[in-house]
């Protein structure tokens, strides 16, 4: 092994023992899937500074995970999100200077930036209400599982704000559309979950006892896969937007030379020669 890939190596780290103040963290018994709650279900889930600024660290920490392969985001008590909360970040907000603002509102963008710059895919699974940054956070990530009961508010203008929050105006176009984002931006108005299955908001709606089981699963079969060629599929999904069709065509095309050097790839060839299942390790 050279002397950078024994340095990256030690840049890795496990987030099996790791243990947030904010929210809930729990791994799969593989050690592959990683799951966060988030837990104050008296007040269905809201935000704080403090648990904005946790996620956003520990997603951005999951580009080093040795073991995480898979992340699943769901509510506890059957809602997933509200959004900021009202008393602990809508009331102080309207007491901040303008250079606290931003610093704010750059923060909970950085949250959607690191969950889709994070390697694995992130799986949420919604339940009742799913409002304001909740919603961002189920936009920001890779699937979405749904519950006839889910309801889906970009909420902003009904606190008087913009639509533009959280880069709304650029990932939710890309999902349903423009005009129906239009729609969601400027009334507030609830996406009902039929609405969001049909309009590919919600890759699948599931009763809600089963969908946190099943976004589990999803994330399971994810992480037995070619877990190094999934990394580069979410960057590319991501980079592709800003690139023509061209410059697009040639950084696949250089992409899937690099995953061609994997072992994973050869194991695939190995085992359809021998008429068996490939067993992936992501490298």
């Amino acid at each position: 092994m050279t002397d950078i890939a024994l340095d990256m190596r030690h840049h890795k780290r496990s987030f099996a023992g790791y243990e947030p103040r904010h929210f809930l963290w729990s791994v799969s018994g593989d050690g592959k899937v990683g799951t966060i709650t988030l837990n104050r279900p008296e007040r269905k889930n809201p935000l704080t500074f403090d648990s904005y600024a946790e996620l956003r660290d520990l997603f951005r920490g999951l580009c080093y995970a040795s073991d995480i392969k898979a992340v699943v985001v769901t509510g506890a008590g059957g809602n997933y999100c509200s959004g900021g909360d009202v008393h602990e970040i809508i009331g102080p907000l309207t007491r901040m200077s303008m250079p606290e603002l931003l610093d704010f509102t750059r923060m909970t963008g950085d949250l959607v930036k690191a969950m889709r710059a994070c390697p694995q895919p992130v799986i949420s699974a919604v339940d009742g209400i799913c409002a304001g940054a909740g919603a961002m956070m189920a936009l920001a990530s890779d699937m979405r599982l749904g519950t006839a009961q889910a309801k889906t508010a970009f909420l902003f203008v009904r606190v008087g704000l913009a639509g533009a929050d959280m880069g709304a105006c650029s990932l939710l176009p890309r999902v349903i559309g423009q005009g129906r984002a239009s729609e969601l931006l400027y009334t507030g108005r609830s996406m009902s979950a039929e609405e969001g299955l049909q309009w590919g908001f919600f890759n699948a709606l599931h009763p809600s006892e089963a969908v946190l089981a099943q976004a589990q699963a999803l994330a399971a079969q994810l992480a037995t896969g070619p877990t190094f060629a999934h990394g580069v599929t979410k960057k590319l999904l991501h980079q592709e937007w800003n690139m023509g069709l061209d410059e697009a065509i040639e950084a696949e095309a250089e992409a899937q030379a690099l995953c061609m050097q994997t072992r994973d790839f050869r194991r695939a060839y190995e085992a359809f020669v021998a008429k068996t299942k490939p067993v992936f390790e992501g490298d």
